[in-house]
């Protein structure tokens, strides 16, 4: 690991030969992932801080470019993540409806055109959140966009489970899950509370992805925990992207399959970013074992491996109270 100019690189040796099992026809693929830590402003009514937002989240994306990332990550409502007391239709401090007729929705759709016309330039995908608006009245999703090499948007996911307050004033949820993919490298998607639904990561599992884009707004060193259990659990990267203003609680960075910190940005409260690359022929034991031995041991456990093995009517094994 070495830093250069503020990034923080992890890299490891890449590796080419058949990964085993559910995954033996994969040829060893690499990507350079970029995850960044962006201040997130919490007012969309406030012109200032949107440009600002979006100016900041094109110079990270510059940054990640020099850097040699092919993607980078960027935080649950990265051009603005309203507060509900900002937008509740009782007025500033009360918390009622959120009034979505006050959010500047021309400055975000030509904040986020911005983003994508300059992914398109650098040749670079890029993944933000911000919020995305529906037909009058239907509220709007709370979404991550995902911007092509191409400068095109190509995918969102709208976040499905919510908070109390989100789907009670704020937000529609989404329904879906997202998988896209990048060189070969197959991610998905998750927002901020999402992360204590772990049914959400089971079906990526499921889903063949080999990271999981986990961006948040939140100031909470528990949920990285849980984060790294997932990588932990299913044996896949994740990706962690919380803002500037938290970073001093747990800094964003990539979480290796296995659970370990890959990379991370300094924990200093200012933006930054740090990148990694997702190497699926990776030769760190525990990134090696995790991706070749534990995910298709799991899956095949999964999928019934146990059901030739058991016994019935064994009384040996059907008495539970003797020796």
């Amino acid at each position: 690991m070495w830093e250069i100019n503020g990034i923080v690189f992890s890299s490891a040796r890449p590796r080419c030969r058949n990964v085993g099992l559910a995954y033996r026809f994969r040829v060893a693929r690499t990507l350079r992932l970029a995850v960044a830590q962006s201040t997130v402003p919490r007012d969309p009514t406030d012109l200032g801080s949107l440009r600002a937002s979006g100016a900041e989240i094109r110079g990270l994306m510059r940054q990640a470019s020099r850097a040699g990332a092919r993607l980078v990550q960027f935080p649950e409502g990265a051009i603005t993540y309203p507060d509900k007391h900002v937008m509740s239709a009782g007025g500033p401090g009360t918390l009622a409806v959120s009034d979505w007729s006050r959010v500047s929705w021309d400055v975000l759709r030509e904040e986020g055109e911005l983003i994508a016309d300059l992914a398109g330039e650098l040749g670079l995908w890029a993944a933000f959140g911000s919020i995305h608006p529906l037909t009058p009245p239907n509220w709007p999703h709370n979404s991550l966009y995902v911007v092509s090499d191409q400068g095109r948007l190509v995918a969102r996911y709208d976040k499905r489970y919510l908070s109390s307050t989100e789907v009670s004033y704020m937000y529609t949820p989404g329904i879906d899950p997202l998988v896209f993919e990048v060189d070969g490298i197959r991610f998905g998607c998750a927002l901020c509370i999402e992360v204590n639904f772990p049914e959400l990561f089971a079906e990526y599992e499921r889903l063949g992805v080999d990271c999981v884009l986990v961006s948040l707004m939140v100031d909470n060193a528990a949920r990285a925990v849980v984060a790294q259990a997932y990588g932990a659990l299913y044996n896949y990267w994740i990706g962690y992207s919380t803002p500037a203003q938290f970073s001093t609680t747990v800094p964003s960075g990539i979480i290796a399959p296995g659970g370990r910190w890959l990379a991370r940005c300094p924990a200093d409260g200012r933006p930054s970013l740090t990148v990694a690359d997702l190497d699926l022929g990776a030769t760190d034991p525990d990134i090696d074992e995790a991706v070749r031995l534990a995910r298709p041991w799991r899956r095949s456990a999964r999928a019934g491996l146990y059901n030739t093995k058991t016994v019935q009517g064994d009384p040996r094994s059907d008495t539970r109270t003797a020796f």
